[in-house]
C-alpha cells in the first residue's frame, strides 16, 4: 500500500460524496413531482400507458404493478434473444441465443443482476445489446429506485393509505435521473476512448505484421448505465478490464464514481423524504465505513503479494498483480472491487479468481452481507432500512421499550417480515451451493479443486442471489443446471426479498407517526451507527462463516504453509 494509492482512493470517494449531496436532494424533489423540465415528454408517456400519476397505490398494488412490469420485460427480452438471428442490426450474423442461456440472461437483466454466462462481443447482436440489455439496465435500476422511494414514504407520515404510484416513480426516475446522468457519463466515456458505433469489427495490423480482428459496438452508453444503474454487465466479456470498457485509470475512476453516486445519494434522499437529513447521513456513514474497510482489506491482501510467488523469489514490490491491469494499479482495483460488490454492481476491472484467498474473501463477504453497503440502486436503501429495523429492535430489547423508528412503532409483524426477507439470501445461497457441490453435473463446471473450487461455486450463487452478477472466475457457467438454478436464485434474491419488504412498508405507513419523547432512542448519532454496523455484521454475515472457513479461509492457511492443492 502506498500514500499515492490512498490519495487516489480518498479523491474518488470525496467526489462521490460531494456529488451525492445535491443528487440526493434532487431525487427527493423528482419523487415529489417537483422537477418537471421534461413535463411534456412525461405527460406523453403517461398518456400512452394510461397512467394516472396522482392515483396512489397500497403496498399490494405497488408490488403487483412492479411484478407485472418485470414479467413483461422478461418475456420481451427472452423473445428478442431467442429470435436474434432473424432480426436486424446483427452485423456479426449471430444466431439466436440457446433456450437456457436466454432464460438465464433475461432473468439476470430483469432482476438487475446481470450475471453473464456468455461473452458479450461473441454472442449478442447490436440490437440485443441496445434494445434488449441496455433497456433493461434502465428499467431494472428504476424499479429498485421506485421500491426504495415507496419504502421511504412509509416513514414520512402517519396513517398513510398508499405508497405512491409505481408507474409514475418508474417514469420519473428514468426521465429525470438515469437518462440525464447516462447521457453525460456516456459522452465522457466516448471522449475517453470507449467505442460507440454500429460497426461490428475493425481490422488491425499487429507489431509482428499479422492481422487482428477487434470487436466493436455501441459500448459507451451501455457502460454508462451499467455502472449508474449498478447493473454491471459488460459489453465485452472481460468487462471493465477490457481496454475498450476501461481504457485508463481515469475511466475506471469514473466507473467507480458512477456505481456509487446514486446509492449514496439515495441515503440522503431518505433523509429529505422523512424531513430529517441526519437520518440519511447516519446511513451514509455506515455505508462509507464498510466501503473503506473492504477497500483496505483488498488493498492490504493484494499489495502483500501471493505467498507462493514470494516463496519463488519474485519481486514483492508490485504485490499480487496476477489478473490485474497495470494501467489501474492496486489502489483503484481494491476500491473498484469493494464498491462493485458492496453496491451489487457486479462490474469488474480485475479477475477475482487470481486474487489472494483473503483478497477474494472480501468481495464474497460483502455480497453476503446483504448488498446494502451501499447496495444496488434502490435495493441497497430498502435493504439497509431492514437492518435499521433490526437495530432498533435490538435497542428496544436492551432498554425494555417498544422499538420505534422515526415515530413508527416496530412490532412483531414488522420484525417477522424483516426476518423472512433476511433469510432469503442465506437459504438460497447455501441451499443451492450444497446441492451443486454434491451433483457431478455441477461439479464438472469447476476446474479447481479443494477450497478454491468451493469458493467458485459459493461465489456464483452468492452473486446470483445477491443480484450482484460478478463472477469469481473459472466456473464454466453456461450449462443447463447452472443457467436454471442461478436464474432461480436471481428471482428469489430480487422478488422473494422485496415482497416482505414492501409488506413492512405498507404496515408502517398505516401506523400513526408519534412525536419523539425524552425516552426515544436517537437514530442519528454514533451510538446508533455502531449498533447498525454490528447488526449488519452479525445478521448479514454470521450464517456464512462455516462456508467461508471451508473456502477462502482454508485456502489462505494452505497457501501460507507453502502448499497447493
Amino acid at each position: 500500500m502506498t500514500l499515492i494509492g490512498w490519495a487516489q482512493i480518498a479523491l474518488v470517494l470525496a467526489c462521490i460524496v460531494a456529488a451525492a449531496i445535491p443528487l440526493g436532494r434532487t431525487i427527493a424533489a423528482v419523487a415529489a413531482g417537483q422537477v418537471r423540465f421534461l413535463a411534456p415528454l412525461e405527460r406523453a408517456v403517461y398518456a400512452a400507458g394510461g397512467i394516472d400519476p396522482a392515483r396512489g397505490m397500497g403496498w399490494q398494488g405497488y408490488v403487483l404493478a412492479m411484478l407485472a412490469t418485470n414479467l413483461v420485460g422478461f418475456v420481451v427480452l427472452y423473445a428478442l434473444l431467442r429470435l436474434q438471428g432473424l432480426l436486424p442490426l446483427n452485423p456479426q450474423g449471430f444466431a439466436g441465443v440457446p433456450p437456457w442461456l436466454a432464460f438465464n440472461t433475461a432473468v439476470s437483466f430483469v432482476t438487475n443482476t446481470i450475471w453473464q454466462a456468455y461473452g458479450g462481443e461473441a454472442t449478442m447482436s447490436s440490437l440485443s445489446q441496445m434494445a434488449g440489455l441496455t433497456v433493461q439496465n434502465f428499467l431494472s435500476a428504476a424499479t429498485g429506485m421506485a421500491l426504495a422511494l415507496a419504502f421511504c414514504r412509509a416513514f414520512a407520515g402517519g396513517g398513510l393509505r398508499d405508497l405512491g404510484n409505481f408507474w409514475a416513480d418508474l417514469v420519473r426516475m428514468n426521465l429525470y435521473v438515469l437518462l440525464p446522468l447516462a447521457l453525460v457519463v456516456g459522452l465522457a466515456f466516448v471522449a475517453m476512448g470507449v467505442p460507440q458505433t454500429l460497426a461490428a469489427y475493425v481490422e488491425a495490423t499487429t507489431l509482428e505484421g499479422g492481422r487482428q480482428t477487434i470487436p466493436l459496438g455501441p459500448a459507451a452508453f451501455q457502460v454508462a448505465i451499467k455502472h449508474l444503474g449498478t447493473n454491471g454487465g459488460g459489453f465485452f466479456g472481460a468487462n471493465s478490464a477490457h481496454p475498450f470498457e476501461g481504457p485508463s485509470a481515469l475511466a475506471t475512476a469514473l466507473q467507480i464514481w458512477s456505481q456509487q453516486v446514486i446509492p449514496f445519494a439515495l441515503a440522503l434522499t431518505f433523509g429529505h423524504i422523512v424531513r430529517d437529513i441526519r437520518q440519511g447521513w447516519a446511513l451514509l456513514v455506515v455505508m462509507l465505513a464498510f466501503v473503506l474497510a473492504g477497500t483496505w482489506a483488498v488493498y492490504a491482501a493484494e499489495a502483500g503479494g501471493n505467498p507462493l510467488h514470494l516463496a519463488a523469489g519474485l519481486d514483492p514490490a508490485m504485490g499480487n498483480m496476477e489478473g490485474k491491469e497495470v494501467r489501474f494499479g492496486q489502489a483503484l482495483v481494491a476500491l473498484f472491487t469493494a464498491t462493485t460488490t458492496g453496491a451489487s454492481c457486479g462490474a469488474v476491472n480485475a479477475m477475482f479468481d487470481s486474487f489472494t484467498p483473503l483478497g477474494g474473501l472480501v468481495p464474497l463477504f460483502l455480497i453476503q452481507l446483504g448488498e446494502v453497503l451501499p447496495g444496488g440502486v434502490g435495493s441497497g436503501l430498502y435493504g439497509m432500512l431492514v437492518f435499521v429495523l433490526f437495530a432498533v429492535f435490538v435497542a428496544g430489547l436492551m432498554v425494555g421499550r417498544t422499538p420505534e423508528y422515526l415515530g413508527k412503532k416496530v412490532q412483531a409483524r414488522e420484525v417477522k417480515l424483516a426476518m423472512l426477507a433476511v433469510l432469503v439470501l442465506p437459504a438460497t445461497i447455501l441451499g443451492f451451493t450444497a446441492v451443486a457441490v454434491a451433483l457431478p453435473a455441477a461439479v464438472a463446471s469447476i476446474p479447481a479443486t479443494g477450497p478454491h473450487g468451493l469458493t467458485e461455486m459459493l461465489y456464483a450463487y452468492s452473486s446470483a442471489a445477491g443480484n450482484n452478477g460478478s463472477a469469481f472466475g473459472g466456473l464454466a457457467a453456461d450449462t443447463p443446471w447452472l443457467n436454471a438454478t442461478l436464474g432461480i436464485a436471481m428471482l428469489l434474491g430480487r422478488f422473494a426479498y422485496v415482497v416482505p419488504v414492501m409488506a413492512i412498508a405498507g404496515s408502517l405507513a398505516a401506523k400513526p407517526k408519534l412525536a419523539a419523547s425524552a425516552g426515544t432512542f436517537p437514530t442519528h448519532g454514533p451510538l446508533f451507527v455502531g449498533l447498525l454496523a454490528g447488526v449488519i455484521l452479525i445478521l448479514g454475515g454470521l450464517q456464512f462463516m462455516p462456508a467461508l472457513a471451508l473456502g477462502p479461509v482454508a485456502e489462505h492457511f494452505v497457501l501460507a504453509a507453502g502448499k497447493t492443492f
